[in-house]
């Protein structure tokens, strides 16, 4: 190794152990520390070896081959920032990112992942998440993950392969899991999706966990069988790219005629979020009201008899709404 690689590996290893004490200090990884090791040892620049940072007009690319020693420097320490990194761009339309550290952290803590389970991650993005699943269950193989793009699973499975992993990469509909490696004992996704894909329950053993993002949620899911599920959303925020092939892009919600302190609250821009649809802004803003201004955890979704739908506080209770 050059006295480049080496200058660049122990400015890595340095961001590395400063983003993990970020994280630590935030609590992500509370309900469940044994992911700490995991992060402070998997590499995140090797699943970066390029990403985009906004600047005005447009994105900077950071690269970290560049010629030039301190756009090097920058690329790495910009790998370890608590953020999110744009990875992939079309006609300046985001395709993939690599999520924000530390939101992975506290959603891999919620999975509840525990020694010996199969995971299957939907939306394989950098390959990153895949590494730290492998890294926790120490047995590449116990690991799925899969990605509709052959050009994203391609350089995840580079990546993931630098980093000395090899999990089961599957390029096809993440909607549909992956039947062939079912079943599995948990399912993570890693992109946004309109509701839970009943394809995701067939093929999770019953007490099987399914973490989703939902609504600019995350939605934790107990599975009870083939056909039914249900759970509440975690307390945190959470924006993903959709997943590509569930659908286009629903229009933003007008939010005109409600009053500016409902348009500024982000719990009330959740529910509409989650009863779009079902209610209009109106009827949405009223009940927000009604009930005290409702945060996220006093929401949930039951998958059952054909049908998934949203409630809040009580799954039999007067609020819920159909999901597509």
């Amino acid at each position: 190794m050059g006295a480049y690689d080496t200058g660049i590996e122990r400015l890595a290893t340095v961001a590395r152990a400063a983003l993990v004490r970020e994280i630590d200090a935030e609590g992500a990884w509370a309900e469940d520390p044994v992911w700490r090791e995991a992060f402070a040892t998997v590499p995140r620049h090797l699943f970066v070896p390029y990403y985009y940072v906004g600047v005005r007009g447009g994105y900077e690319r950071r690269w970290g081959q560049s010629p030039d020693p301190e756009a090097r420097e920058r690329w790495v320490r910009g790998a370890y920032d608590d953020t999110p990194l744009a990875t992939r761009l079309r006609d300046g339309e985001l395709l993939s990112s690599s999520s924000q550290p530390s939101l992975m952290a506290l959603m891999l803590a919620a999975l509840r992942v525990e020694d010996g389970d199969r995971v299957l991650e939907v939306g394989a993005g950098t390959g990153y998440n895949a590494a730290l699943l492998a890294h926790r269950l120490g047995d590449d193989d116990l690991v799925t993950t899969v990605d509709l793009d052959p050009e994203i699973t391609e350089s995840a499975r580079q990546h993931l392969a630098a980093a000395g992993h090899h999990p089961a990469v599957v390029t096809g509909d993440g909607a549909r899991g992956v039947p062939e490696r079912a079943p599995f004992d948990r399912i993570i996704a890693t992109c946004g999706l309109p509701t839970v894909p009943g394809a995701w329950l067939a093929q999770c053993r019953p007490g099987g966990r399914i973490l989703t993002p939902l609504a600019t949620g995350l939605l934790a899911l107990t599975v009870r069988g083939p056909e039914h599920a249900e759970g509440r959303f975690l307390p945190t925020a959470a924006y993903f790219v959709p997943l590509r092939g569930a659908g286009r892009a629903e229009p933003a919600v007008s939010l005109s005629g409600l009053p500016g302190r409902a348009r500024e609250q982000e719990p009330f821009r959740f529910l509409l979020d989650l009863t779009r649809g079902a209610l209009d802004p109106r009827e949405a803003h009223a009940l927000w009201e009604r009930e005290g201004c409702p945060d996220r955890e006093r929401y949930g979704v039951t998958v059952g008899g054909g049908h998934t739908w949203a409630w809040l506080d009580d799954p039999e209770g007067p609020y819920a709404w159909p999901l597509p």
